[in-house]
């Protein structure tokens, strides 16, 4: 198929050599002895109409020339609005990462603990396990044991480390367990994930009072995670019948699905903590 430029052009052309050759035609049947009078009635009509058609095809030709120029334009106007976009995005991206980076600092300055600062670069895909890499190993100071943070509360605690990357188990994981307390009257129990987006909180003995709504905070006492970090908070709490503990649901303050950076405790202070001589 002919594209429009070439159907246009061909048009102008055809009708351009039409318009010729009936003048010329014309021009050779006039007798030469036909006074001038008669030569002009019988051209003029001719010339009117290759007169008319010029200008026709003049039009046609600057209207195909703009719609060109517009159309090019218009590509160009495009492109300078997706890179527009392009940089606007990377604005928020860089205001966003920036506002996650100063939480994280200021976490760190709350800690008084040596920390690395590590990306999440991967998810466990599977429903059965509750686990993330990072991008920081061995050789940035990572180890088995080590536990991660965010400033909504803890994450879970390294369980495998290379040179450069580590995985880390998350609490809503099955296999994790985690020493907690009732934040309002330091009730203790053990955080044991549910491997969904909640955890439970075991052997609290029926006669404690523990409350929807009450926040979950790290005990310091299983050695891996330090006191008083903020876990979750309780969101149903049961009595089943010849029981012994309560049956405590806790939703975790960390949004998993959310995770892009955190922080990984790697050391104490040497020092005393903050706030003691």
């Amino acid at each position: 198929m002919f594209s429009r430029k070439t159907v246009v052009i061909i048009g102008v052309v055809f009708l351009v050599i039409a318009n010729f050759l009936i003048l010329a035609v014309v021009g050779q049947r006039a007798p030469s002895s036909t006074p001038g009078g008669i030569t002009i009635t019988v051209l003029a009509p001719f010339q009117n109409a290759f007169s008319q058609s010029s200008r026709f095809l003049r039009d046609i030709w600057r209207h195909y020339f703009a719609t060109v120029a517009a159309s090019q334009e218009n590509d160009q106007l495009k492109k300078q609005l997706a890179r527009a976009e392009e940089m606007k995005n990377a604005w928020v991206e860089a205001r966003l990462a920036n506002e996650r980076l100063r939480r994280l600092i200021e976490l760190e300055a709350s800690l008084g603990e040596s920390v690395v600062f590590a990306e999440v670069i991967a998810k466990d895909p599977t429903t059965w396990f509750k686990t993330v890499i990072i991008n920081k190993g061995r050789r940035h100071g990572v180890a088995k044991g080590m536990p991660a943070l965010v400033p909504e509360g803890i994450v879970g605690q390294v369980v495998e480390a290379s040179g450069s990357y580590a995985k880390i188990l998350l609490i809503v994981d099955r296999n994790s367990a985690v020493d907690a307390l009732v934040q309002r009257n330091r009730v203790r129990g053990m955080l044991s994930g549910a491997s969904t987006e909640q955890s439970h909180l075991d052997y609290v003995l029926l006669k404690e009072d523990v409350r929807v709504g009450d926040t979950i905070v790290t005990s310091g006492l299983d050695g891996v995670f330090p006191k008083g970090l903020r876990i979750g908070s309780v969101q149903s709490v049961e009595a089943r019948p010849n029981e012994m503990f309560h049956t405590i649901t806790v939703s975790p303050f960390v949004d998993f699905d959310k995770l892009e950076e955190l922080l990984v405790v790697i050391s104490a202070p040497a020092g005393p903590a903050k706030g003691t001589e």
